[in-house]
C-alpha cells in the first residue's frame, strides 16, 4: 500500500481513533466502580460533617470503608419524601444522594422542560438526633450543593457543609473551604413559612462572602428552594 496516499492516511487515522476510543471506554468502565465508591464516601463524609460527627478534615482521614462503617453505625433511618411531606420509600443499601441525583431532583422541584418526574427528596436521620437534608443549585461558574442538619425541633440548624464544582478560589470557593462560613449556620433557625427560608446576605442572618456576590446569591437561592421543598415534612414532624 502506498503510505503516502490519502486513502492510507484516512485508514490509518480511522484505526487510531477507533483504538484510542476503545481504550478510553475500557479504562472509563474499569474505573467506574472505584469512582462511584469515592463519590459515595465523599457524600457520606459531607453529611456526617453537617450532622456534626466531626470536621471534614478529620473525616477525610478515614478510608472509604471506614466512612461507610461510620455512616452505618450512626444512621437511624433514611428515606425519601414528596413535596407533601409524606414518605415515598426507604433508602436501602447505603443509598445516598450526591451531585448527580441532586441535579435531577433540582429539576423536579423547579419543574419546567427538564423535569423528569415528581420530586423524591432524601431525608437522613442520625442517632444524635440531627436530620440532614441536601441542597443543590447554581453558583457563578457551575453547580453548588451541600447538606444542612436540623435539631430535633426541626427549625434550628445544627450544622452545614457545602461544595462546588468550579467556584473561584479564595472567593466563591470559600463556601467549601472556610469552616467559619459554614459555622454560621449552627444555631440559626429556618423560616419555613417565608419565601426567604434562610437569609444569606451581607449583614444578614448568614453573612455572605465578601467578593463572591454571585456565589452567595446562588447558594442563598439553592437553600431557599430546597428547604421550602421540605417545609411540609418538617411541619408534620413538629405535630
Amino acid at each position: 500500500m502506498n503510505t503516502n496516499s490519502n486513502i492510507y492516511t484516512l485508514v490509518y487515522t480511522t484505526v487510531i481513533v477507533v483504538v484510542v476510543a476503545a481504550l478510553l471506554a475500557f479504562v472509563s468502565q474499569s474505573l467506574k466502580s472505584r469512582q462511584d465508591a469515592n463519590e459515595k464516601a465523599e457524600t457520606i463524609s459531607q453529611m456526617l460533617t453537617a450532622a456534626q460527627y466531626g470536621t471534614k478534615a478529620d473525616l477525610d482521614k478515614l478510608s472509604n470503608t471506614q466512612k461507610l462503617e461510620k455512616y452505618t453505625e450512626e444512621i437511624e433511618k433514611a428515606f425519601t419524601i414528596g413535596l407533601d411531606g409524606n414518605v415515598i420509600r426507604d433508602l436501602e443499601n447505603l443509598e445516598v444522594y450526591g451531585p448527580k441525583p441532586l441535579k435531577r431532583q433540582n429539576y423536579n422541584i423547579k419543574g419546567g422542560a427538564n423535569k423528569t418526574g415528581e420530586p423524591e427528596l432524601p431525608v437522613f436521620v442520625f442517632k444524635n438526633g440531627r436530620t440532614v437534608v441536601p441542597i443543590y443549585g447554581a453558583g457563578l461558574w457551575g453547580p453548588i450543593w451541600g447538606y444542612i442538619s436540623f435539631e430535633t425541633d426541626n427549625v434550628t440548624m445544627g450544622g452545614a457543609y457545602f461544595d462546588h464544582e468550579s467556584e473561584t478560589a479564595g472567593l466563591g470557593a470559600r463556601i467549601k473551604d472556610d469552616p467559619s462560613f459554614q459555622a454560621q449556620f449552627v444555631g440559626k433557625t429556618a423560616s419555613f413559612a417565608d419565601a426567604n427560608v434562610v437569609d444569606l446576605s451581607k449583614g444578614g442572618q448568614i453573612d455572605a462572602i465578601s467578593g463572591a456576590t454571585m456565589t452567595s446569591k446562588g447558594l442563598d437561592a439553592a437553600i431557599d428552594t430546597w428547604l421550602a421543598a421540605y417545609a411540609n415534612y418538617f411541619s408534620k414532624e413538629e405535630e
